[in-house]
């Protein structure tokens, strides 16, 4: 069965993709124009590749999104952060995607129901962002997580620039503020209009540079030029 779904994925992985980037487009969308992009075909290739229990996951974050979208940012967070967190399970990407960094996109997480911490934030900021969350009110920060000495990404929300960020994270499930959460030290954070260097706990200031930005210009660009890898 597992030899299967590798094939089916990488027959198709690269309908997922190409569909995914347009993130600047697709997800730029509310939810419900997001939704009409999934036609019965895509849903159909959707299923092919990763069967049925896939694919009623998919129905379930479609739905997540259209019923939500009314909510306000607090609400949708917490839905969205519990629904991925419950619903996914972490993996490396070496052992996932035989890879040692590889950013999935959310249609990619959802099918294969895995991923590391990177594709847990991407999937949730994209998911809000589709939900109508404004895109400068998040972003992606790498982190240590000194519990287990590791790097991490999270997802940051601030409703003003000079709030105190809320963390969504898949090591800790509830949503706190940044200084709450004394086992992670940030690094930096970004999303797809630059680069801060984290500040204590705070967003801290804008500064030119690569890192996380050079991943997040790379999914985009394999998008673009109709780019894609397989998991084998």
């Amino acid at each position: 069965m597992k030899n299967k779904i590798t094939h089916m994925v990488k027959q198709y992985r690269h309908v997922f993709i190409i569909l995914f980037l347009l993130s600047s487009n697709l997800f730029s969308q509310d939810s419900k124009k997001l939704i009409a992009y999934l036609t019965p075909e895509f849903k159909k290739t959707f299923n092919e590749a990763y069967g049925d229990r896939s694919s009623q996951l998919l129905t379930q974050w479609m739905s997540l999104m259209v019923d939500n979208e009314k909510k306000d940012d607090w609400q949708k967070m917490r839905l969205v952060n519990h629904f991925f967190n419950k619903k996914i399970s972490f993996v490396d990407d070496i052992v996932h995607w035989k890879e040692e960094d590889y950013w999935a996109t959310p249609f990619e997480f959802i099918g294969t129901k895995g991923g590391d911490c990177e594709d847990f934030a991407l999937a949730k900021y994209f998911t809000l962002k589709a939900m109508g969350v404004e895109p400068s009110k998040m972003r992606l920060m790498y982190v240590r997580a000194l519990a287990i000495n590791q790097p991490h990404m999270v997802l940051i929300y601030s409703e003003t620039i000079d709030q105190m960020p809320l963390v969504l994270d898949n090591i800790n499930p509830k949503i706190l503020p940044a200084n709450q959460r004394r086992d992670l030290k940030p690094i930096y954070s970004f999303n797809g209009d630059g680069l801060w260097l984290a500040k204590a706990k705070g967003l801290g200031k804008q500064v030119k540079g690569k890192g996380g930005v050079t991943r997040w210009e790379d999914i985009v660009t394999r998008i673009e030029r109709s780019e894609f890898k397989t998991n084998k």
